[in-house]
């Protein structure tokens, strides 16, 4: 049977009639006639060839890709979710672009117009043009920046836009996305993704690359700042890794080399804003604000906040901080004024405006009152403040709207433009809308020449609805992408990311989870065969040894939920987050904390996860015996993948104490493992104990050429503690430590780290291994009570380090939550 391509068929079903009658949406790829639009016939050689077959593996492509790069987005209140792209792009031909490139950059510098009128002559209000209510009733107004003190000509930098078509066509805007627009990081993933996928395609489209406008971003920022200053630092403020879009922050943190930071990470002192970093406090000039401007500063704005930095405003004040975007921006986004941005570009501009807005009635005039009143069955009714629209009955609607009419608008229900969507099995016409962005680029605001399509309508949100790249095509080969051939690239000037403490406890914290989940992987890895060759023989030496090491995984992550059931207790410890001390858990708290510093780790880093999470994947779609060894065996795979990746970062603090953490968690580790040699139970059940422990610390191949196959405890312990060529031993791991610890700034070789690891090395130099393995009864007492003493005290040198070394600001606490004196 021969494979039908995919654009003849979704081209055959919009042919096809449909129920409802009403306007026709206007189809991205196809005309009416069936034929294709102008944007896709230079490229339908190659795109018409498609089948479903080959849309099903560019799919698989796409997401292997995206976990490769760990991209993730997550909506309010929900956890982290894969990132969707779409395999069919969104093609736009040169001469269209033209048209709605000029309309996007004179609806940015409208908005910029707007925001400066407000908040200072305010001639839109003065004059009736815009009504009173429409800006002062919307809470995103900060009356605070409303003085000459805080004029800023241009407070707006970096703008989106949201738009969809009309049944004609015609390009109109649904929103305006100015207080901190988001996406730019996942469009330009998606753009990455779309040119490994789909090379041919991408080839044959001569389109516009995005570099460039990085480029640009990163210039406008660093000019932002006070011309007086000679190399300005510029952050970018990121609310945390609990953020919906953190990985689109930390991606443009990332790009343009500019540290990604908390509240927590800045301070105000002397009417500047400081960066705190391990060597004291570094001034910063410009923020690029991903948190919202009303928990910017829980001092003048949100007391409950603590996402800001106390004292931003008095900063921004005096002149001394420039913010991108201003604070106070969010008013622009309110709906209740795009009935009047037509009035205001004439105004202000003393032009028309060039893209009309969805057409929008504001409650808080008469006419709009009535309007909304009437009909609201038939229109979007949602809050000034609000993405969601309001539900219930008709009567529950007016009653909502009749309390408090300025405070909300109602919005005519669009009928977009439909594109081609791969749902994993075919492709149907699905709703789109597009998320432009501009950049203030010199005088002049240049819309990215490309952009983010999304299935949502009416929500500031990006997921969970598939997502499009967007392809501009260049009007001719020669074309520079985006206009900006006078741009530079990104400055190759040497600037390192100062040590901030946060990101210093993140990646400290890193290097301990993933060693944690190293070595449970590593035991479980060399006890499943075990398991296996002794099942119906519980008393021979192979099932007695077991059970002691069943005690060593008890000790690092609890004993199993059903006794006896170890295939069930295997996979617990592989698979249950809820498991203090599991394999699940420890990697995820690794990669929570390398999410806490993803702007200053290799994409390889999330490569390395994503083979965990396949394996994983793996243990959950079978209950087959072996695929638990395998699996186990792939996840540490991608353990020593992260290492590796570890080994080529570099040597700063926030390296020097990841590895400290390593080295400190191998040696706790190793403690709680030797345990199992403590107690005397024959021969050949300390020999099968024994040669575990050796497997799981990666030293049988070492202890068989020293020692010729002979395993005794004299010589593991030998080789596990105080060998110093033995990376695995105890020795090894303390001398590690002491050396990362030396190298950070902190350190004088007197801190109480340090002096406890000092004693401890004395300790381990004098030890005798001989009088270790004495044995008293039924034990070895000697290496019970070291083993026991050993573990306490590297207990206390990991809380000395963290205190030492690791606690930075006091922790953020809101305003409005201490003792109110009487």
């Amino acid at each position: 049977m021969t494979a039908v391509p995919v654009l003849t068929e979704y081209a055959q079903s919009l042919g096809q009639p449909t129920l409802g009658g009403g306007a026709a949406a206007y189809d991205e790829v196809v005309l009416p006639d069936g034929s294709l639009r102008p944007a896709w016939k230079g490229l339908a050689e190659v795109a018409v060839r498609l089948t479903d077959d080959d849309l099903r593996r560019v799919d698989h492509d796409i997401k292997r890709f995206l976990a490769n790069d760990g991209v993730t987005y997550a909506r309010p209140g929900e956890d982290p979710g894969p990132w969707r792209l779409d395999p069919m792009p969104l093609v736009i031909d040169a001469v269209e672009w033209a048209v709605l490139e000029t309309g996007l950059a004179q609806r940015a510098e409208l908005l910029n117009a707007v925001m400066t009128d407000v908040y200072d002559e305010q001639r839109l209000i003065s004059e009736g043009v815009v009504p009173p209510g429409v800006v002062f009733g919307h809470p995103g107004y900060l009356r605070l920046m409303a003085r000459p003190s805080m004029r800023d000509p241009r407070p707006l930098v970096l703008t989106a836009t949201d738009l969809g078509r009309d049944p004609t066509g015609e390009w109109q805007v649904l929103a305006d996305r100015v207080q901190a627009p988001s996406g730019l990081g996942y469009a330009m993933e998606n753009r990455r993704v779309m040119s490994r996928v789909l090379p041919e395609l991408y080839r044959e489209a001569v389109l516009h690359r995005m570099g460039p406008f990085f480029s640009a971003l990163r210039s406008a920022l660093i000019q932002s700042a006070d011309e007086e200053v000679a190399d300005p630092q510029v952050v970018v403020l990121s609310p945390g890794t609990h953020s919906e879009t953190s990985y689109d922050q930390a991606f443009i943190a990332s790009n343009l080399g500019f540290p990604l930071v908390q509240g927590s990470d800045l301070t105000v002192r002397g009417g500047r804003v400081w960066l705190r970093s391990m060597g004291g406090l570094e001034p910063v000039h410009v923020i690029l604000r991903r948190v919202d401007a009303a928990w910017s500063d829980p001092l003048e704005l949100r007391a409950e906040s603590q996402l800001g930095v106390a004292g931003l405003v008095e900063v921004v004040r005096r002149g001394n901080v420039r913010i991108v975007n201003g604070l106070g921006s969010q008013v622009l986004e309110s709906p209740a004024l795009l009935p009047y941005l037509e009035g205001a570009c004439d105004l202000l501009l003393s032009e028309p405006l060039r893209l009309g807005s969805l057409p929008t009635w504001w409650c808080g005039e008469p006419q709009g009152l009535a309007r909304v009143l009437e009909h609201p069955d038939a229109l979007h009714v949602r809050a000034i403040d609000s993405v969601t629209p309001l539900t219930g009955t008709d009567d529950e609607i007016r009653a909502q709207v009749g309390a408090a009419p300025h405070r909300y608008v109602g919005q005519q229900r669009p009928t977009l433009s439909s594109a081609p969507v791969f749902d994993g099995f075919t492709v149907a016409p699905e709703p789109v809308t597009m998320r432009t962005f501009a950049l203030r680029y010199g005088s002049a605001y240049r819309p990215l020449v490309g952009g983010l399509v999304s299935g949502n309508v009416f929500d500031a949100h990006l997921g969970p609805a598939p997502t499009k790249d967007v392809w501009v095509l260049k009007a001719e080969a020669a074309q520079s992408d985006q206009g900006l051939g006078d741009v530079l690239p990104l400055t190759a000037n040497q600037a390192l990311t100062p040590a901030v403490p946060r990101a210093l406890e993140h990646l400290y914290w890193m290097g301990r989870y993933a060693e944690r989940a190293e070595t449970l992987l590593r035991l479980i890895v060399a006890c499943h065969p075990l398991a296996d060759g002794s099942q119906g023989q519980p008393h021979s030496s192979e099932g007695r040894g077991l059970q002691v090491l069943v005690d060593a995984h008890t000790r690092l992550a609890g004993p199993p939920d059903r006794a006896g059931d170890l295939e069930a207790y295997f996979r617990e410890l592989l698979t249950d987050r809820g498991r203090v001390g599991s394999v699940a858990q420890s990697l995820d708290g690794a990669r929570e904390a390398a999410e806490g510093v993803r702007d200053q780790l290799s994409g390889d880093v999330w490569r390395a996860f994503a083979v965990i999470d396949r394996a994983e994947g793996a243990l959950a779609r079978t209950q087959r015996s072996h695929q638990t060894a395998d699996s186990a065996g792939r996840m540490l795979s991608g353990c020593l993948a992260l290492y590796g990746v570890m080994a080529n970062m570099v040597r700063d603090p926030g390296w020097h104490l990841l590895e400290a953490g390593r080295a400190l968690e191998r040696a706790l580790q190793l403690s709680i493992m030797l345990r199992s040699t403590t107690e005397r139970r024959g021969f050949e059940v300390d020999r099968t104990v024994l040669a575990v422990v050796l497997a799981a610390s990666e030293s049988s191949v070492t202890h068989q050429r020293r020692f010729r196959g002979t395993v005794r405890p004299s010589t593991v312990l030998d080789l596990l503690l105080k060998d110093d060529t033995n990376p695995r031993s105890l020795h090894f791991a303390l001398a590690a430590l002491r050396e990362h610890l030396a190298a950070l700034p902190t350190s004088t070789g007197s801190t109480r780290p340090e002096r406890l690891l000092d004693d401890l090395c004395e300790h381990l130099d004098d030890l005798d291994v001989a009088t270790l393995v004495t044995i008293g009864g039924a034990t070895r007492p000697n290496l019970e009570h070291y083993l026991g003493g050993l573990h306490e005290h590297l207990t206390r040198l990991g809380d000395a380090v963290t205190q030492f070394h690791l606690v930075g600001a006091p922790a953020p606490r809101a305003f409005g939550a201490g003792r109110r004196l009487r």
